[in-house]
């Protein structure tokens, strides 16, 4: 009997893991993942239509494979899910690709050759949340993926095998994503048959050279613009679509900013209780040479848009706007 393995993942790096093991006939006995958000923008494969086209294929009278099923829990750590997994599923192996939650301990002894992780990083570099996107915008020149033990601390574990990938300096994140997404098929590809023979080997990470990165939300895309134009442009290709996006807030109609440069008394409420600040959505800037001194944050062109940041400025090339209708904008208004 093949061992028993229980799949646990997300995103499209699951996808193409999971569908490389139903090619090779592995026994995948269950997937585990996460129903789709809602508000989320759903722009990638998931492991979950892998399974549907696999069961797809093979649902006839003559089969002699199960169809796969599919669990979407809150949490896996709770009395029943544990008492499921080790009566019902048995798993003789567990593999956790791009699964967003953490998972217990007792758990992770359940299955005799071991739980691995398929983590999008170089490891010890970026463990935790979004590693390609914190990758992107702190301008890291190369990129990868890792398969490690899972152990009580995420990304922590003993490093089985990794490989990695060169990315320009005006990748987004998605292209990043693209380029390295064939990095995880290509690892689990070297490495599955060993998992499932018990014989992987494991290295033990350098502590002393690891990092951590949390998870990221819309709000994070707000652009300082007191920082540098290299900075900037980096957050920015790092959240740009499919992400959330960068942005910066202006204040609704009715409302003027207190700017040097400008006419008036600053802010003055036409309304007492105005609407919120319209959203200027940043999806695309250039990095360009200030045409002159100006405090950063300051608007120096309109046609094209051009903002002062803290070293130089950027041409904002593509922008949209959302949220309450804004004010014009100025030359010299400080954003």
């Amino acid at each position: 009997m093949k061992p028993r393995i229980l799949f646990l993942g997300y995103s499209e790096v699951g996808y193409e893991c999971l569908s490389l093991l139903l090619s090779r006939g592995d026994n995948v006995v269950a997937l585990i993942t996460h129903e789709d958000n809602p508000a989320e923008k759903i722009w990638f494969k998931t492991p979950a239509v892998a399974v549907r086209e696999y069961n797809s294929a093979i649902r006839n009278p003559h089969s002699a494979f199960p169809a796969i099923p599919i669990f979407a829990p809150a949490s896996i750590n709770t009395p029943e899910w544990f008492a499921r997994i080790c009566d019902e599923i048995r798993p003789d192996l567990i593999l956790s690709v791009y699964y967003r939650n953490m998972i217990s301990e007792r758990t992770l002894a359940l299955p005799r050759l071991g739980a691995f992780n398929m983590h999008g990083s170089l490891l010890p570099k970026y463990r935790g949340r979004a590693p390609i996107n914190w990758a992107v915008l702190n301008g890291e020149p190369r990129i990868g993926m890792t398969l490690h033990k899972m152990v009580r601390r995420a990304d922590a574990g003993d490093i089985v095998d990794q490989q990695g990938v060169d990315i320009a300096p005006r990748d987004t994140a998605e292209q990043a994503f693209r380029k390295v997404l064939p990095c995880a098929r290509a690892i689990l590809s070297r490495q599955i048959d060993a998992l499932l023979a018990g014989t992987a080997q494991a290295t033990p990470q350098d502590e002393s050279q690891a990092t951590y990165f949390g998870g990221r939300k819309p709000g994070d895309g707000r652009i300082q613009w007191t920082d540098t134009s290299a900075q900037i442009f980096n957050l920015i290709r790092a959240v740009t679509d499919p992400y959330p996006g960068a942005f910066t807030d202006v204040p609704p109609v009715g409302v003027s900013l207190a700017t040097p440069g400008l006419r008036g008394t600053g802010f003055q409420p036409v309304n007492p209780n105005p609407s919120a600040p319209a959203r200027l959505m940043v999806w695309w800037a250039e990095q360009i040479a200030a045409p002159r001194r100006a405090a950063p944050g300051e608007i120096l062109s309109l046609s094209p848009l051009i903002v002062a940041t803290a070293d130089g400025a950027l041409e904002l090339t593509r922008t949209e706007w959302r949220g309450a209708p804004a004010a014009p904008l100025q030359i010299g208004q400080i954003l």
